[in-house]
């Protein structure tokens, strides 16, 4: 038996278009001479839909599209993911579903059972779950049908919760001869690692193959990394798709000898952080950008620190170095280089380049808020009002002329406040806000050494002192603890949540780790107005961090 495991780049609410896509699919698999297409999870409606699964006439129109689908297939048999109706009064309206037909007729559906609500998950909000286990018979082979967090039962990445069901063990006792699971599961930086594992200590556990076809491009925040694969019992590859674009693998079963072999895949070798990290953040930038049709041309402010370096080449890359444009803006306080080093990295990429100088915008500021501030000390105040009079300008351009204001603000300094509201955290995407600032250097110095192969980002920008250059000689070593400990303060923080008194443990200072957590905790309020921001980590600022702004609860040594 052929089968085919094809992973799609659907866009959240774009049923027409993702219908095509997936008749595509079907087209190509059939020409191939695949006796099953596998796609992946929701791929109808594109993941996650969120409350549009709340609007009824949203429902429908899924549930007649589901019919177009099915009346198109043919000899070769499709599974792919979308939703189906509940019709029990009680209940949610909707499950979460894999549908299996060919000759235009559906020869079963399989409803997801283990519904994830943690991070940037909440599909119990929507979803029934699936209560009842039954392999489905498809030409002689039982197929163990399962929907993504089915299979992640008690290994994801970081363990919220555990389920006291096991999907995968239950279809294996009730007699399946071999594992799918079409996934929606969104991309973080050990994700490859861990999927891989997590399949292969299923196959091994069960002692059957394992079919994996996993959703690949970028809806909102989240990243899909595709990364589809298929696995023999005893856990080699049978074949692995691309990761960050949409590929297909196809494999021969052997029903007799139960055995998967290659016959194509390209298979991927992103192996290094801070290349799959470049390509997550390259997929995810450009999807926002097509998909939401905010403009094709994005802006940005260039000021010549290694943040906005790396979200400019990101967006060269991204968008084309033709559709990015990088405006300087130098105010009384600006280094010589915050311009020229600007300006060398904008030739070296190839972007349009535009130079705005504030000083007289910032003294016409002064002047008019003298009479108020006359006699008080220069602080964050009259700092600040550079950094907004910057956004205004970004933003002027942004209303002129339709382009798509990128912020570059990474996550050490979003996590502590160090950033201005109104003014450098203006935007419509945040690019690097789930990088640290170390991890920023790293992807920045990969890209010169190893992507171009010469350089781009210019060495004066990665050599300078980290300065925000809103006062005289200023830099971040004069409000923040070393970007070394403070990054590792914040990862413990963020997202190993651990407490103040096990950070301090590790071997930190604990006056510093006090004040880190206290910056943390405080800034809440920045973070909500803060644009979107894409997610590589597996606890980023957004959707899938909800702390209450207003609260007490500090934590103690």
């Amino acid at each position: 038996m052929k089968i085919r495991i094809a992973q799609l780049n659907p866009t959240v609410g774009d049923i027409d278009g993702n219908r095509d896509r997936i008749l595509s699919a079907l087209i190509e698999a059939e020409e191939s001479g695949a006796d099953l297409l596998i796609l992946p999870e929701l791929c109808v409606l594109g993941y996650p839909p969120m409350d549009l699964l709340e609007r009824h006439y949203f429902r429908e129109y899924v549930y007649e599209c589901n019919k177009e689908i099915v009346a198109e297939t043919g000899k070769t048999a499709l599974l792919f993911g979308s939703i189906t109706p509940h019709e029990d009064q009680a209940g949610r309206k909707m499950y979460n579903s894999a549908i299996l037909a060919n000759e235009g007729k559906i020869r079963a559906v399989v409803h997801k059972t283990l519904l994830p609500t943690y991070d940037v998950f909440d599909e119990y909000r929507y979803f029934e779950p699936n209560r009842h286990f039954s392999p489905v018979n498809f030409k002689g082979l039982n197929l163990g049908i399962t929907i993504c967090e089915d299979i992640w039962s008690h290994e994801n990445e970081f363990q919220y919760h555990t389920y006291d069901i096991d999907p995968a063990r239950n279809l294996k006792e009730l007699g399946a001869d071999i594992l799918i699971n079409i996934s929606a599961s969104p991309f973080t930086q050990k994700k490859p690692e861990l999927r891989l594992q997590m399949l292969r200590n299923h196959v091994k556990r069960l002692g059957i193959p394992m079919l994996y076809a996993n959703q690949v491009g970028a809806n909102t925040e989240i990243i899909f990394d595709g990364d589809s694969m298929a696995l023999n019992k005893n856990g080699d590859l049978a074949g692995r798709a691309s990761l960050f674009k949409e590929d297909h693998i196809d494999v021969d079963f052997d029903t007799a000898g139960v055995a998967l072999t290659p016959v194509s895949g390209t298979g991927h070798d992103l192996s290094g952080k801070e290349e799959r990290v470049f390509h997550a953040l390259k997929l995810g930038l450009h999807d926002y950008v097509t998909k939401s049709g905010l403009g094709q041309k994005v802006v940005l402010g260039l000021s010549g620190g290694i943040d906005s370096a790396l979200t400019a080449a990101i967006a060269a890359e991204a968008v084309g170095p033709e559709n990015v444009i990088g405006v300087t803006m130098p105010s009384h306080f600006s280094s010589g280089g915050s311009v020229s080093d600007s300006e060398k990295l904008a030739r070296n990429l190839g972007i349009q380049f535009l130079q705005f100088p504030i000083k007289k915008i910032y003294d016409t500021y002064i002047e008019t808020l003298d009479p108020v501030f006359r006699d008080t000390e220069f602080n964050v105040a009259e700092e600040n009002i550079q950094s907004r009079a910057r956004g205004v300008l970004l933003m002027a351009l942004s209303n002129k002329f339709g382009y798509m204001l990128l912020n570059t603000g990474n996550k050490s300094e979003l996590s502590v406040g160090y950033c201005t509201l109104y003014g450098d955290m203006a935007g419509g995407l945040s690019v690097i806000s789930d990088l640290y600032k170390n991890e920023v250097y790293r992807v920045s110095r990969w890209l010169n050494e190893y992507y171009y192969k010469r350089e781009v980002i210019p060495e004066s920008i990665l050599t300078k002192p980290p300065s925000a250059e809103l006062r005289p000689d200023q830099k971040d070593s004069d409000s923040l603890p070393d970007y070394d400990i403070l990054d590792a303060i914040l990862r413990s923080y963020v997202e190993e949540q651990l407490s103040p008194a096990e950070i301090t443990r590790q071997g930190h200072n604990p006056e510093i780790v006090q004040w880190v957590v206290r910056a943390v905790d405080r800034n809440e309020y920045k973070r909500r107005q803060a644009p979107p921001g894409l997610r590589i980590s597996p606890k980023a600022y957004g959707g899938g961090r909800r702390i209450p702004i207003v609260q007490r609860w500090t934590p103690k040594q």
